[in-house]
């Protein structure tokens, strides 16, 4: 079966796409890694995405994978796509899924403010809770902080320009739910049209976390793309 590596999103970590997972073992051969930093791993480190590509192509290359499809939620769909763009060797087909691809410094300002811990913890506590979980009762704190201070690296210079996007000879699926509140439609349409194989779909009644995507119907439309000839 063809290999496939699953990325998560930012704050977040690879046990949240496991049920992706599991809809497409019977298709696919899929991975999925944590992020350093992320999922209880060292957060030593300070957090760029280029540092996130690195540790895809890293991991790409210590277990013999000559080229890998990604599918990647959120900011696991941008690392693939500055993955594809640095490194295009490593990388076969991409799938995003509610990726957020045009950042500003006025974008990034609104995201950071719903990154701080001391909010979290006070007014939504089970948040705070299942952060903790999740990264480490000790560090949870540390990973928003570092993931703002990321968000608003990007602000100031986007890792991937609207012109880069133009570059990106992979074929790519932008998927984006139509209740997302974090991703616009327009954005995604936008740089649909500067991908040059580039295909979109629009996922229903579907929120941007992860927990509320339908991964069955996600399943499809991942197999649909993996495995269909490239339309002419």
């Amino acid at each position: 079966m063809q290999p496939v590596l699953i990325l998560h999103g930012a704050i977040g970590a690879k046990e949240q796409l496991q049920p992706l997972a599991t809809a497409l073992e019977a298709t696919c051969a899929t991975h999925l890694l944590n992020f350093s930093g992320h999922g209880g791993s060292s957060v030593e480190k300070e957090f760029f995405i280029a540092t996130f590509a690195d540790e895809v192509s890293g991991w790409i290359t210590k277990n013999g994978i000559e080229k890998i499809n990604i599918i990647g939620y959120s900011m696991g769909g941008y690392v693939a796509l500055y993955l594809a763009l640095r490194h295009p060797e490593f990388v076969d087909k991409i799938v995003t899924l509610g990726t957020k691809l045009l950042w500003t410094g006025e974008i990034a300002a609104k995201e950071v403010t719903m990154l701080n811990p001391e909010v979290i913890e006070t007014k939504v506590p089970k948040f705070a809770a299942q952060l903790a979980q999740r990264h480490g009762a000790a560090v949870w704190k540390t990973v928003l902080n570092k993931t703002a201070h990321m968000l608003l690296r990007m602000g100031k210079e986007p890792p991937l320009k609207p012109e880069d996007f133009s570059l990106i000879q992979n074929d790519v699926l932008l998927l984006l739910g139509d209740r997302d509140k974090m991703v616009t439609l327009e954005e995604t349409v936008q740089v649909y049209k500067q991908l040059p194989k580039a295909q979109l779909a629009v996922l229903p009644n579907t929120p941007h976390p992860i927990e509320t995507v339908d991964e069955k119907l996600v399943a499809f439309l991942v197999n649909r793309f993996f495995n269909r000839p490239e339309a002419k």
